[in-house]
């Protein structure tokens, strides 16, 4: 308990210091909880995925999730656009490939892994607050990146979700993905938060 909290902590202090050093790509005001964690990879079939990859896992809150759900043997890739983080993602995952990148370029990597696409992508990036074309360019990457039928989860904070750029990014998730299912609001997390969940 105290190694969490410690870790907590940590993790904490390096979320703020990046959001002090680029306010923009960071997003938020405290890295994603441990609930809002396991309700990002709920639903994505983890034991099965034999390739996995997360947008923006900054200080390894959802990574952890991924961790503990993920088969053995599968190739897990973080991109991570932040340097301060990528460091510290090497040092906590040694089994995952770190790629210190922009999430719009993932097909890049995939193709350099000889991988065809992943069966789940998981991302942390503040979508709502992102402009119109980096959204677009990110939602691309994650549908081009996926094999058909893989699935793809994101958040919202649920003050944003009904907010003119909110319900504009809802709409680019249903016009871009097959299914698009929203779950119940996590309320144990800084601010509470629901989970879309899309399939290609």
């Amino acid at each position: 308990m105290i190694h969490k909290a410690r870790r907590h902590v940590r993790d904490q202090v390096h979320f703020l210091g990046a959001l002090v050093d680029k306010p923009r790509s960071t997003g938020a005001i405290a890295p994603s909880s441990p609930a809002l964690a396991e309700e990002m990879v709920a639903g994505l079939d983890l034991p099965h995925a034999g390739m996995v990859v997360e947008f923006g896992p900054g200080t390894g809150s959802i990574t952890r999730a991924i961790e503990r759900h993920a088969r053995p043997d599968a190739t897990v890739a973080l991109l991570e656009i932040h340097e301060g983080f990528v460091a510290r993602l090497r040092e906590q995952f040694p089994r995952f490939q770190v790629i210190h990148d922009s999430a719009e370029h993932l097909q890049t990597h995939l193709q350099a892994m000889g991988r065809d696409g992943a069966d789940c992508i998981v991302s942390g990036l503040p979508f709502a607050a992102f402009p119109q074309a980096l959204q677009e360019s990110l939602l691309q990457a994650a549908h081009a990146g996926l094999r058909p039928g893989g699935r793809f989860a994101t958040f919202t904070y649920i003050h944003a979700r009904h907010l003119p750029l909110g319900r504009r990014f809802y709409e680019r998730l249903c016009g871009r993905f097959g299914e698009v299912e929203t779950s119940r609001v996590v309320w144990r997390n800084l601010p509470p938060a629901v989970v879309y969940r899309c399939r290609k």
